[in-house]
């Protein structure tokens, strides 16, 4: 089966399918048991990101287990500042943590050794390539510049992202200058995975939802439609879905200003509202995380919503964010059933 008929690259160029491809954001992740194992045998987290055979391991096990009609590299958002030298670590019940950048620091950061940093991850692209059954699609991806950005200005996440949104109002010439690095290494490094084997790319804004109009274009819009620009001027046959998480009313013009394929939504956005988005291309998610925890009724009940409002045109169906540890494999099992039509 060649790329241009999986399911997932038909509704990419498109097409309305039925039932629709679906994979999920986190598929690979604590809520399965097969991951946990290789999570404890690979040691750090960054260890399981940087091994191709642990990352195209816990990549493969979703789709062995549920069948999703994608497949997402296994990886992290912050590989990048990691290649920077901005000593990110993981820790136990804290998430990420990285060295706090400022202005002077922003200026010292070399790129040059970047794309050598990121090998193993790539790597990885290829192995698991190499390894998925024909019909099923591989996503790339890369954290948007914005969201990176504010890991390495706090140094940590934060709820609001205060630090980040200080620094650029303070010092806007030297957050610019970080933004626009971001956005050109992760062009670099989106298309250094569809070199090696990914057929989409999706570019991860978690904390768009807390930046105002003007900040959303600055920060958000325009730096994400740069990286779409560079990867479409070298490799034109790759596919782009942005998601910008909590984004809201801005999410009626995102997709023309990034020029994205598609665009994905968080559990937030109403289905009336996703339907007037879809009218203008395709749309992926966006069911609520938690619905997978709860299963039954209310699981269903949510699948049954989305597929009855956005159904009858184009749509990959996914979660609204990533799917959490606390969710139940049988649950998942449930949702991939009721969307492929088991009653």
């Amino acid at each position: 089966m060649s790329a241009q008929r999986r399911k997932l690259m038909r509704v990419l160029e498109g097409e309305t399918v039925s039932p629709p491809p679906i994979w999920l954001m986190r598929q690979a992740g604590r809520y399965l048991p097969e991951y946990r194992a290789t999570r404890a045998e690979a040691g750090s987290f960054l260890d399981l990101c940087y091994s191709p055979s642990f990352a195209t391991e816990v990549t493969l096990q979703p789709i062995r287990r549920y069948g999703f009609d994608a497949a997402i590299l296994f990886s992290d958002i912050l590989v990048i500042p990691d290649a920077l030298d901005r000593n990110v670590r993981f820790e136990e019940g804290h998430g990420p943590r990285l060295e706090p950048i400022d202005a002077i620091g922003i200026a010292a950061l070399d790129p040059e050794p970047v794309a050598e940093r990121l090998t193993k991850v790539i790597e990885a692209v290829a192995s698991i390539r190499a390894a998925l059954p024909q019909e099923t699609a591989l996503i790339g991806f890369c954290g948007a510049p914005w969201t990176v950005a504010t890991y390495m200005i706090a140094g940590h996440g934060t709820p609001d992202q205060a630090p980040a949104r200080l620094f650029a109002y303070r010092e806007p010439q030297a957050f610019q200058r970080l933004i626009d690095l971001l956005a050109d290494l992760s062009a670099e490094y989106l298309v250094a995975q569809i070199d090696a084997g990914a057929e989409v790319v999706q570019i991860f804004d978690s904390w768009a939802g807390v930046l105002g109009e003007n900040e959303f274009e600055r920060y958000a819009a325009r730096p994400v439609r740069r990286i779409v620009d560079s990867v479409r001027s070298q490799r034109p046959q790759a596919k782009v879905i942005a998601f910008a998480k909590g984004a809201g009313l801005l999410l009626k013009t995102y997709r023309q200003a990034t020029n994205a394929d598609a665009i994905g939504l968080d559990w937030t956005v109403p289905l009336s509202v996703a339907r007037e988005l879809q009218k203008d291309g395709p749309v992926q998610g966006n069911l609520d995380p938690l619905r997978v925890v709860a299963g039954g009724e209310a699981l269903d009940e949510g699948i049954d919503a989305i597929l009855e409002a956005l159904g009858q045109g184009p749509l990959i169906f996914n979660l609204g964010h990533g799917i959490t540890p606390q969710a139940k494999p049988e649950h998942v099992s449930q949702l991939v059933a009721r969307v492929r039509g088991a009653r």
